[in-house]
């Protein structure tokens, strides 16, 4: 069967921030609120049943809610149970996207000695991180998330940031782009927040506007060209040159389907996407179903290729090669059975319209691989 992997959520949606943003805070009931947390039994089921499927390549990425929630000791039994059920030359990777303010010298210790990949939530300068990336009593965690970068680098564990762009700090591309040059981070994520108000079924507040984001992506790409592509990696670039030179994408969010993977919550309950972990979606459980018929199955190949369903605006489009739809969680009211455009068209036709040309020149000019300096993604 074709390769995938795993997005684990072993602490579910439980978390030790309050941010003001997150989609999870609307989360069913049924897929779990409140304190969750992976067993033993489910952990060990897991690994075991994944690794049998003797992949080359095993990906682990562990995600929430706050995943570092579950202790160091909790990891350190991740890697025991992955170095017991591993192939010989299997090769494994553990990735880790977190909110950093349980991260510690004791930690990273840990992540650099086991190659772990981190990734870190933080919305750039002061003001707009302690904005709405806040803790329970309200205050911000601006201070504890440099110090746990700091301590990354200390310690040499590779790490990415991940950007929310909202309606605040999506203004100023350039504050956010110098902040993140001056503290020598090399590897950035752009996410835009667009999450409807369940009150009202309108855009939440906190969204940004397809105008606003439009602008910002021309904006960094101006400045990322200027500073030279190889210094510097922003995901949605990498991902871009990669189909200007090699006609694929390293993104689901321009791939004609969604991604090759599946979400493990804490329960062992199976899920297509990060974005669709709701009951209607569930794809089974592990201990119910193997784990290669969850990611094989018909629920799943359903749910990724009705991004192809595309609406009759998007099949005439002349970025529609390289675009494909976007991701379908920004097809605000996604089903499967029709099409709709994305909430960010407008700034998609903006972007490409302003960069196109210029992507296939660098694309061009350098040979594959040395195009950006490149690390996976969570």
């Amino acid at each position: 069967m074709q390769p995938f992997t795993l997005l684990i959520k072993p602490a579910g949606s439980d978390c030790n921030m309050d941010c003001k943003y997150c989609f999870y805070k609307d989360r069913a009931p049924e897929v779990g609120q409140g304190r969750q947390r992976m067993s033993d039994e489910v952990l060990e089921k897991l690994i075991g049943d994944y690794l049998n499927l003797r992949f080359p390549v095993a990906g682990f990425a562990w995600q929430g809610g706050e995943p570092m929630l579950m202790g160091l000791d909790f990891y350190e039994k991740v890697v025991e149970l992955q170095k017991k059920y591993a192939s010989p030359g299997q090769q494994i990777s553990n990735a880790l996207q977190t909110n950093a303010i349980l991260l510690d010298e004791k930690w990273c210790r840990f992540l650099h000695d086991n190659n772990f990949l981190v990734g870190i939530s933080i919305d750039g300068p002061k003001e707009f991180h302690d904005y709405y990336r806040i803790d329970h009593s309200g205050a911000g965690t601006f201070d504890k998330v440099t110090r746990a970068i700091e301590t990354c680098k200390k310690y040499k564990v590779e790490f990415n940031v991940l950007i929310l762009l909202n309606d605040k700090n999506a203004e100023y591309p350039d504050r956010l782009f110098d902040f993140f040059v001056e503290n020598n981070i090399k590897y950035l994520q752009f996410i835009p927040c667009a999450e409807l108000d369940r009150s009202t079924g309108k855009i939440a507040d906190f969204s940004i506007t397809p105008a606003q984001y439009g602008e910002f992506l021309c904006r960094i790409f101006d400045r990322w060209v200027d500073r030279g592509p190889a210094k510097l990696s922003i995901r949605d670039f990498e991902s871009i040159l990669s189909w200007c030179a090699a006609g694929k994408h390293t993104i689901c969010t321009f791939d004609k389907q969604c991604s090759q993977y599946i979400v493990i919550e804490h329960t062992g309950d199976a899920f297509p996407c990060d974005f669709f972990v709701e009951p209607r979606r569930q794809l089974g459980n592990i201990f119910e179903t193997p784990i290669e018929k969850l990611a094989g199955g018909s629920k799943k190949r359903t749910f990724a290729r009705a991004k192809q369903n595309l609406c009759d605006k998007c099949l005439v489009c002349r970025h529609l090669a390289v675009c494909r739809g976007g991701c379908v969680k920004n097809r605000l009211g996604f089903e499967e059975h029709g099409g709709r455009e994305s909430y960010f068209c407008e700034s998609y036709k903006r972007f490409f319209d302003y960069a196109m040309p210029r992507f296939m020149q660098i694309a061009a000019t350098v040979s594959a691989g040395s195009a950006v300096k490149t690390q996976p993604f969570l």
